[in-house]
């Protein structure tokens, strides 16, 4: 169940850009809401997933590939949407085809992503809840922003602005967030490949 909520956000995510797109400003308005619920259904499934039982490595896997996804293409979204600088994008691409690869390691020994850490202040800022909740109301509050701005923006609002300007504020946030939790995986997993290469030696 916790699985089929994860991957039903694919769908939700591609009729939300679609919206963004071709809606006009009452349309694109209404998708503040929308993605709201669809990065709200992460909260979800992982509270499905922990009340059945449901909790497995698939489900790690799923649940951060579709985070990911998710992430990857709002903030390339919006840069083409001329809302977000192009450099965004690319600073999320890079950090998280890193820590992917890094993590990818870990889990050919069975170990889920969160499980691979072992500073901790690591735990804290990746695999801890206060985090991994800071860090979603973060983009929360940054996507939805970026959806209204980009709705007054259409409709020509005197409001679009002060509204960019606070969502920006967001957005750095969010990305700052980001790149703090990603500083801990690769440090310790650039440690972890070092040791074992010198094993092998």
């Amino acid at each position: 169940m916790a699985n089929i909520i994860t991957l039903l956000r694919f769908p939700l995510l591609f009729i939300y850009i679609s919206l963004l797109y071709f809606g006009d400003a009452s349309v694109q308005m209404w998708c503040v809401p929308f993605i709201i619920i669809i990065i709200l259904m992460d909260t979800l499934d992982g509270i499905i997933a922990r009340s059945r039982g449901e909790t497995s490595l698939l489900g790690s896997v799923l649940d951060i590939a579709t985070d990911r996804t998710l992430e990857l293409v709002l903030w390339v979204v919006f840069a083409d949407m001329n809302l977000i600088p192009v450099c965004i994008p690319l600073v999320v691409i890079a950090r998280g085809t890193m820590v992917d690869a890094i993590r990818a390691i870990g889990m050919r020994q069975g170990k889920a992503a969160f499980e691979q850490l072992k500073s901790p202040i690591s735990k804290f800022l990746v695999s801890s809840r206060t985090m991994r909740s800071t860090y979603g109301v973060a983009k929360a509050i940054a996507f939805s922003t970026l959806t209204l701005n980009l709705s007054l923006r259409t409709a020509q609002s005197s409001w679009n602005h002060p509204v960019h300007v606070i969502t920006l504020t967001f957005v750095w946030i969010s990305v700052v967030i980001c790149l703090l939790r990603g500083f801990p995986v690769l440090i310790e997993g650039f440690t972890t490949l070092k040791k074992t290469s010198a094993k092998n030696s």
